[in-house]
C-alpha cells in the first residue's frame, strides 16, 4: 500500500464488528502479559477482555466465543478515569505470531471454502463412464497434491528458517573480526578519508557485494587551530592548556595532538576574559537560580556535561546571555573504573550534516550558506583536572569512599582568559555504499550503518570496531549468497564518513537520497561505537521493534555462561542513525556493550568524543568475544527483517508506549489520554484481525502481504514532530533517558513553564503530542479500511 492510500478517508470503528474474539476468564492461565491482567485496568476503556499474548502462547484459540454483551463503545474512552500503571510493552517469548504457524487447529475468518464432492447421479452409467471416472479422481488427486505443495515451496523459499540462520552467523569468528580491526587501525594517520574509503570499498567488492560505491560531498569542516586552545588564571597569569598541565615548552610537546584534538566544533572563535559562574548542568532550574543571584552577561560558564543534550543546554546559556562556556566531564558520572581526570575530548555543535548546506544536499550547484560557527558562545572542553585547579580543589575527589562532585564555592571569584582557536575549511569527504539486492522485494531496504576515521585531528580509533563488524558480517552474508541463496529485501551497507562533526556523511546520503528513502527503506541498524564497556549489553531499539531486540537478547542471555541483565529502550543515541530516526521515521536498532555506571543515571556523556586509542579498545575486550557477540545479535536482526514475509514489528507496542509516556503530572492530558486509548484499540485490532492471518502459512496472500508491510513499515512517520528543542529529537517515541517515560518534549515544556508566567510553551507541546497520536489513530484506521474495501471486493 502506497502513501496516497494510506490517506484515505477513514469511516468510524463504531460500526465494525470486532474481528478479534474474546476470551472468557477461565480459560486464561498465569504468565500472560501483565498489563493485561490488572484488576484497574480491566475497569477502563484500555480494558480488552482478551488476551492477545495468550492467544498467541496457546494452541486451540479455535474455541473462543465472541462475547457479544461485553462490546463497548470506543467513544467511552473519552471520559474513562484511565489508569495506565501497569501498561507494558508485549514481550512474548515466541514472538508476535510465530506460534500461529505451528498450530494445526488454527482458524480464521478469511479460511477458503473446500471444493465440493462431485456425486455422481447417472448410476446406470457406471460401467460407461468408469475410465472418465477414474481419470476425474486421478485429475483430482494431481490437482491437490500439487496445490498442498506449492505454498510450502514458496514459503520456504521467501523465509530463511532458523537453521540458516545459525548457518550464516557461526562463520563469524572473533578472531577474523580481530584481524580485520588490527589492518585498519594504521590507516587512520591519513590527513582525510579517502586511503581508508578505498580500503573498505576493496575489501566489501572483493567479499562479493553486487554493488559498492564512493558517494562524495564537499561539505564544511571546523578543524582544530594551529596551536592549542588555553585557559589564563588573570589574577595569577598562569596558563594552563585543556588538559591541565601549564603552558611550558615541556608541556606543549607532550601530547600535543591530543591537545590539538580538544575543542568544541563549529564554536565562535576569539578571546574571552571574564568570571567563571558554575551552572552545573546547566538545566532551568539552575540558571533561574542563578539569574536571581548574580549578573551573568557576557560571562564564562562553568558547565557539566550529561543529565540533558549539550545542544539544548548551550541554546540556554546563549539565552541567558553568557558569552563563553568551559565544559567538562564530571569524574563522579563515569564508571569507577574509568579515570579520564586529565583526558581530553572533542564534541560537536553541529545538529547534523553539513552547515553550509541546511536542509538540503551538498552537490555540485548548491547554495552555500555563510555559517562558520553555529552558536555565538566561545566553547571550550577542558579535563576534569584543569577544573580542579581553576576552582582550587584538592586532587583527591572522594570523601569517605564517596565521590565529590566538582564544583565553584559561592564565595570564590576566579576571572580567566580562554581562548578558542579552529579552522573551518571545505573538505571532500566519503561515504561507501555497497549493495546487495533482494530477491523478492529489491525495492525495500534494510540500511546498514558503520563510520570509518574522517581525518587525522582527532585520533579516536573506535571506528575500527565498528568497521570491522560490518566487515564481518558481509564476509559471513556473502558465504551463502555465492551458494545461491539471496534475501527476500535487499541489504544496503554503508560506512558513513564526517560522523564525528556531525553526521555529516549519512545527512548528506540521506538529503541527497530522501526521496527513494521515504519510500522504500525498512529498518536502520546502527553499529555505531559498539564497545563502549565491557559490563552490560545495551540494546537500543524502536518502540515497534523492541519485542524482536528483546528476543535476540534472551537467546544471547542462553547461548552465553554469563548473562548479565541487558536493557532494552527507545532512547536518544549517538551516531548516523539520527537522520533515519527523525527525519524519515525508520524503525532502528542499535547493540552496544557499556559500563554499568552509565546506564544508572540519566546521561549523554556519550557526546563528549575521547581519543579512544586500539589498544584501550582491546583492553575492554582482548579476544574481540564482544566485537563477535555484537555481529551475530545485529546479523540476526538484520536476517529477520530482511527475510520475514512480514515485517517483524509490532503496532501495539507503539500505542502502549504512547499511553506510557502520558503517565506522569502534567496537566491537560486528559484528551491526550482517550485519544491513546482509541489508537491502542486500533492498533490492536489492526494486529489480531490484519497481522495474524498474513503469518499463518496458509492464508498468506501476496497482496495483502504487500499492503501490511506498507502499513507497518511507515507507522513511526507518524510522530515526527516540525519544531523542537535543539538537541531533542524529532521522533517523540524515543525518550531523553532511560528511566524517565514521559514524553520529552512535554517535560522540557513542562520545566521551562515553571520559571514563565505563560504556559505558551506547554500548549505548544501539547497540540504537538496530539498531533502525533491523532494522526496514528487516523493512520491505522486507514489501513483497516483499505483491508475490509479488499476483502467486499473479493465477495
Amino acid at each position: 500500500m502506497g502513501e496516497n492510500e494510506a490517506s484515505l478517508p477513514n469511516t468510524s470503528l463504531q460500526g465494525k464488528k470486532m474481528a478479534y474474539q474474546k476470551v472468557n476468564a477461565d480459560q486464561r492461565a498465569p504468565g500472560h502479559s501483565q498489563y493485561l491482567d490488572n484488576d484497574d485496568l480491566q475497569a477502563t476503556a484500555l480494558d480488552l477482555e482478551w488476551d492477545m499474548e495468550k492467544e498467541l502462547e496457546e494452541p486451540g484459540f479455535d474455541q473462543f466465543h465472541l462475547d457479544s454483551a461485553e462490546n463497548q463503545n470506543l467513544e467511552s474512552s473519552e471520559t474513562a478515569d484511565l489508569n495506565l500503571d501497569s501498561i507494558q510493552p508485549a514481550t512474548s517469548p515466541k514472538g508476535r505470531f510465530q506460534r500461529l504457524q505451528e498450530d494445526s487447529d488454527y482458524a480464521t475468518r478469511y479460511t477458503r471454502s473446500a471444493p465440493k464432492s462431485n456425486h455422481c447421479t447417472f448410476c446406470r452409467l457406471v460401467k460407461i463412464l468408469c475410465t472418465a471416472i477414474i481419470l476425474f479422481i486421478f485429475g483430482i488427486l494431481i490437482g491437490y497434491y500439487a496445490h498442498k505443495n506449492c505454498p510450502s515451496n514458496a514459503t520456504s523459499s521467501g523465509t530463511l528458517d532458523h537453521q540458516l540462520y545459525q548457518e550464516i552467523l557461526k562463520t563469524i569468528q572473533a578472531e577474523d573480526i580481530k584481524k580485520t580491526f588490527r589492518n585498519l587501525i594504521p590507516l587512520y594517520k591519513s590527513e582525510d578519508d579517502t586511503e581508508i574509503s578505498k580500503t573498505i570499498k576493496a575489501q566489501w567488492t572483493s567479499l562479493g557485494l553486487d554493488d559498492v560505491q564512493f558517494v562524495n560531498y564537499s561539505v564544511l569542516l571546523s578543524l582544530p587551530g594551529p596551536s592549542p586552545s588555553s585557559v589564563t588564571l588573570s589574577s595569577s597569569g598562569q596558563c594552563f592548556h585543556v588538559n591541565g598541565q601549564p603552558c611550558d615548552g615541556e608541556a606543549r610537546t607532550h601530547r600535543s595532538q591530543d591537545l590539538l584534538s580538544s575543542y568544541a566544533a563549529y564554536s565562535a572563535k576569539g578571546t574571552l576574559e571574564a568570571e567563571i559562574i558554575d551552572v552545573s548542568y546547566g538545566n532551568a532550574d539552575d540558571l533561574k537560580r542563578i539569574k536571581n543571584m548574580r549578573n551573568i552577561t557576557n560571562q564564562i560558564a562553568l558547565l557539566k556535561l550529561g543529565k540533558l543534550p549539550l545542544l539544548y543546554k548551550l541554546s540556554l546559556l546563549e539565552k541567558a546571555g553568557f558569552g563563553g562556556v568551559l565544559l567538562y566531564v564530571d569524574p563522579c558520572d563515569l564508571p569507577k573504573t574509568a579515570n579520564l581526570d586529565d583526558d581530553t575530548f572533542m564534541v560537536s555543535l553541529n545538529p547534523g550534516g553539513d552547515p553550509s548546506t541546511p536542509g538540503y544536499p551538498s552537490v555540485v550547484g548548491s547554495f552555500r550558506q555563510n555559517r562558520w560557527n553555529l552558536t555565538s558562545l566561545l566553547v571550550q572542553p577542558i579535563s576534569a583536572a584543569l577544573v580542579a585547579k581553576l576552582i582550587s580543589s584538592s586532587k583527591d575527589g572522594t570523601k569517605n569512599g564517596v565521590c565529590r562532585p566538582l564544583e565553584l564555592p559561592p564565595s570564590e571569584k576566579v576571572i580567566v582568559n580562554m581562548q578558542v582557536q579552529t579552522v573551518t575549511t571545505f573538505k571532500t569527504i566519503t561515504n561507501v555504499v555497497g549493495y546487495l539486492k533482494g530477491l523478492a522485494s529489491p525495492d525495500r531496504y534494510i540500511i546498514v550503518g558503520s563510520h570509518h576515521h574522517t581525518t587525522s585531528s582527532y585520533r579516536g580509533q573506535e571506528w575500527a570496531s565498528s568497521t570491522a563488524i560490518i566487515t564481518a558480517f558481509i564476509q559471513a552474508l556473502m558465504l551463502r549468497v555465492k551458494r545461491g541463496w539471496r534475501p527476500d529485501r535487499s541489504i544496503v551497507f554503508c560506512s558513513w564518513g564526517g560522523t564525528e562533526f556531525g553526521n555529516i556523511g549519512s545527512y548528506e546520503w540521506g538529503e541527497d537520497f530522501r526521496k527513494v528513502l521515504q519510500k522504500n527503506v525498512v529498518a536502520y541498524v546502527s553499529l555505531h561505537s559498539p564497545i563502549r564497556g565491557n559490563s552490560s549489553l545495551y540494546s537500543v531499539a524502536s518502540p515497534s521493534l523492541q519485542q524482536l531486540v528483546a528476543e535476540k537478547n534472551i537467546l544471547n542471555c542462553f547461548r552465553r555462561a554469563q548473562c548479565p541483565e541487558s536493557n532494552v529502550s527507545s532512547v536518544q543515541i549517538q551516531g548516523d542513525a539520527d537522520y533515519f530516526i527523525n527525519y524519515l521515521g525508520v524503525p532502528s536498532v542499535q547493540f552496544a556493550y557499556e559500563d554499568i555506571k552509565s546506564l544508572q543515571d540519566p546521561s549523554f556523556l556519550s557526546e563528549a568524543l575521547f581519543p579512544k586509542g586500539a589498544t584501550k579498545i582491546e583492553e575492554m575486550d582482548p579476544f574481540f568475544k564482544l566485537h563477535e557477540t555484537i555481529t551475530k545479535l545485529s546479523g540476526e536482526v538484520i536476517l529477520q527483517i530482511a527475510n520475514e514475509p512480514v515485517l517483524p514489528f509490532n503496532a501495539l507496542d507503539i500505542a502502549l508506549e504512547v499511553q506510557n509516556s502520558l503517565k506522569g503530572d502534567q496537566p491537560n492530558t486528559h484528551q491526550l489520554l482517550a485519544l491513546a486509548s482509541r489508537l491502542r484499540d486500533s492498533a490492536e485490532l489492526f494486529q489480531s484481525d490484519e497481522m495474524r492471518p498474513a503469518n499463518d502459512p496458509r492464508e498468506r496472500v501476496p497482496v495483502r502481504v504487500r499492503m501490511l508491510n506498507d502499513i507497518l513499515q511507515d507507522m513511526e512517520k507518524n510522530f515526527l514532530a516540525q519544531q523542537v528543542p535543539p538537541g531533542f529529537y524529532r521522533n517523540i517515541l524515543y525518550h531523553l533517558d532511560e528511566k524517565t517515560s514521559q514524553f520529552s518534549i512535554l517535560l522540557e515544556a513542562w520545566e521551562r513553564c515553571k520559571s514563565l508566567a505563560s504556559n505558551e510553551t506547554f500548549q505548544e507541546a501539547l497540540s504537538k503530542v496530539l498531533h502525533s497520536i491523532n494522526s496514528a489513530q487516523v493512520y491505522f484506521k486507514a489501513g483497516l479500511d483499505v483491508f475490509d474495501s479488499v476483502l467486499d471486493g473479493k465477495n
